[in-house]
């Protein structure tokens, strides 16, 4: 009898396993994982060729670079499936013009583009969201994002922007 009672304890305890997702699940109690689309941890400032003072103009689907270069210290960030996205940025400055080496943009926004299923770019900008102003090496420059978009699905070769508030950008994932 007290062999028969083992037995049903110890089957319980593996069924209850298989259905929880294993006899020994790390992952009881805990949410599931969203994955990634895209992780970065670099951006690259806007060169002078991208900026819209240039003829031709250069977008990058259909999003145009600011008026003056910028550079970027550093930058780290993620977007996940359910388009939640993550960025932080440092040291994101003008690279040139009587301003070089300060942010002057109190406010930026993000911009994660898509190429859709039927290859169409569909551009999903973000609220505002505060930065840091003046020099890089007083701290200017710095900002952080975290913003739930709604992305189209699937959302193919993304490419994160950081824009001014008018949706001009400052830097682009890429290395």
């Amino acid at each position: 009898m007290r062999e028969a009672s083992l037995f049903a304890a110890g089957a319980a305890l593996v069924l209850s396993g298989v259905l929880l997702g294993g006899p020994f699940s790390a992952a009881i109690g805990k949410p599931p994982t969203i994955p990634k689309v895209l992780e970065f941890d670099t951006m690259v400032g806007l060169p002078l060729a991208f900026t819209n003072t240039q003829i031709p103009q250069i977008p990058i689907r259909g999003i145009s670079g600011g008026g003056l270069p910028w550079t970027v210290g550093g930058a780290s960030g993620e977007l996940r499936v359910d388009g939640h996205l993550e960025i932080a940025v440092s040291g994101l400055v003008l690279a040139a013009g009587p301003n070089a080496g300060s942010n002057t943009v109190a406010n930026l926004r993000a911009i994660v583009s898509c190429l859709k299923s039927d290859g169409s770019v569909e551009n999903v900008t973000t609220d505002l969201f505060p930065a840091t102003t003046g020099a890089a090496s007083a701290g200017g420059g710095d900002a952080a994002i975290e913003a739930d978009l709604t992305l189209p699905q699937p959302c193919l070769a993304p490419i994160i922007f950081v824009t001014n508030p008018a949706g001009l950008w400052f830097a682009t994932t890429g290395g």
